[in-house]
């Protein structure tokens, strides 16, 4: 184990055997061997199973169409560093229908200038929020053109959320996923960024 775990994941002793076969089910639709995030967290019985309900209100299930959900997560993810949370949303991002050139745009600085009309204003939103907790007014202007008011609540609550993340995860050291998927898709884009 790194030494910059501070809480080590838990096994089936730890999480109880509720929690562990729902971290287990998770690490294999994920493509992963174990689900750090999840058994790092599902130490906390109670408050994991709660945070659960509450994100999939977020993603699988919320009202923002799949593909900008991933779009809004991976744009949080790149500001902050977070390279746990890339790992896992670019690959579902995939799966929710963006383009590689999509995740490659979004995972740069001035993402905004690559996508046009509503994800161009979703990246600059979601921009704002990271970078000064704020969506300037002709943002907001803009983003109502495009989306509702429970999509516009659920965009704020979705930064906020995977900001939380990525906080949790930098401060309890919990490392990346790898196996299964996860190791054949970090070789695609390692030999894709050699060239």
């Amino acid at each position: 184990m790194n030494q910059d775990v501070r809480i080590a994941p838990g096994g089936l002793r730890e999480l109880g055997l509720v929690n562990w076969a729902v971290c287990r089910a998770i690490a294999r639709a994920s493509g992963v061997r174990e689900a750090r995030l999840f058994t790092t967290l599902g130490r906390h019985g109670r408050l994991f199973r709660a945070w659960l309900l509450f994100a999939s209100f977020l993603m699988p299930n919320g009202a923002l169409p799949a593909a900008e959900t991933e779009l809004a997560i991976l744009r949080v993810a790149f500001l902050r560093g977070c390279r746990y949370e890339m790992d896992h949303h670019i690959r579902l991002g995939r799966r929710r229908g963006l383009s590689t050139a999509d995740i490659d745009a979004v995972l740069q600085a001035g993402a905004a200038a690559f996508f046009a009309g509503r994800r161009g204003v979703l990246i600059r939103a979601v921009d704002g929020l990271v970078e000064t907790r704020h969506i300037e007014p002709a943002i907001w202007s803009e983003l109502r053109t495009h989306y509702d008011e429970r999509q516009l609540i659920e965009l704020c609550i979705l930064v906020g959320h995977y900001e939380m993340l990525a906080t949790a995860i930098a401060a309890l050291g919990i490392e990346r996923d790898f196996g299964g998927q996860q190791d054949e898709d970090d070789r695609h884009e390692e030999e894709r960024q050699r060239g």
